[in-house]
């Protein structure tokens, strides 16, 4: 356990006036995640410390000496233009996949840079970000680590056979519910510890 960062961590967002749900929104990060970091029993990569960094108003160098970079747990990442569509997605993926570190982005570029410091397991991409696509962030995923599972999330079924010309490996219509990852992960046979009624 590194208890300093943690401890730095809960000092930092206690004086900024935040609770860990507002961090976690403001981090775009589960709820647990923070409370994982604040006990010392997991700690964010080098891409996570950074965006800490700015959330908090602090030098990034500072939260680096704190931590040393350690992951346990499957990293899965939701990535759409819409802020409350990566927000309500978080929270279903938190209740199905409660031992993941859940990580949401606005811009696929930030999510690339993410990927090639973290592995990834399991990358759900919406199709169409504005002048930014899905399919193209898809393969640039998948170079950076081939082991990478693909799912995309798209409010437009007809955009299923051009999906199914990437690498991807599954296909979910918005919204994304418990139901619908739960599907998606058994098709995948992925091994992550699923939660819920229903896992």
């Amino acid at each position: 356990m590194n208890m300093l960062f943690a401890e730095t961590l809960r000092k930092l967002r206690k004086e900024k006036g935040l609770s860990q749900i507002q961090l976690g929104k403001l981090m775009f990060v589960n709820n647990s995640t923070i409370t994982r970091w604040e006990s010392g029993t997991r700690q964010p990569d080098a891409a996570m410390i950074t965006r800490l960094a700015r959330v908090l108003g602090v030098d990034v160098g500072m939260l680096l000496t704190t931590v040393a970079v350690s992951d346990e747990s499957p990293n899965i990442i939701i990535v759409d233009d819409n802020k409350v569509v990566i927000s309500e997605s978080m929270y279903v993926l938190e209740e199905v996949v409660p031992s993941a570190t859940i990580t949401g982005f606005n811009w696929p570029q930030e999510a690339i840079e993410y990927a090639k410091t973290t592995p990834v397991d399991l990358a759900i991409l919406d199709i169409e970000m504005g002048t930014a696509s899905g399919l193209n962030l898809c393969h640039a995923l998948l170079e950076i680590n081939p082991g990478t599972r693909v799912v995309y999330l798209t409010a437009f079924p007809d955009y299923a056979l051009n999906a199914w010309d990437t690498d991807a490996c599954g296909f979910i219509v918005k919204p994304l519910t418990p139901e619908s990852v739960r599907r998606q992960l058994k098709k995948l046979h992925c091994s992550f510890s699923m939660g819920g009624a229903d896992a």
